[in-house]
C-alpha cells in the first residue's frame, strides 16, 4: 500500500513537495480566485497605501544629496 503517485517513487523530498503543490494548483477551481483577490489586495497594500500614507518626505525637504543629508543632520542634532 503505497500512497505515492505513480511516478514519484524514490524522488526527492523536494520534487515531492513540487508535485503536490503542481497538482493541487491544477485542481483549484474556487482557490483561483482566492489568490487573484490575495494578489489585488498585497498590490493595495503594497502600492496605494504606501503612496498614501508613506510619502517621500525628505524629496518634500531638499532637492540634492548635499542638502538632505544636511537636514537630516540638522534634525537629528535638534533632538
Amino acid at each position: 500500500m503505497n500512497p505515492e503517485k505513480p511516478g514519484t517513487e524514490g524522488a526527492n523530498i523536494f520534487k515531492r513537495v513540487f508535485l503536490f503543490y503542481r497538482d493541487g494548483f491544477r485542481s483549484m477551481t474556487v482557490g483561483r480566485t482566492l489568490w487573484a483577490i490575495i494578489a489585488v489586495k498585497l498590490v493595495v497594500f503594497f502600492l496605494i497605501l504606501r503612496w498614501l500614507f508613506f510619502p517621500n518626505f525628505l524629496s518634500l525637504q531638499a532637492d540634492d544629496d548635499d542638502r538632505k543629508a544636511a537636514y537630516v543632520r540638522e534634525q537629528i542634532t535638534k533632538r
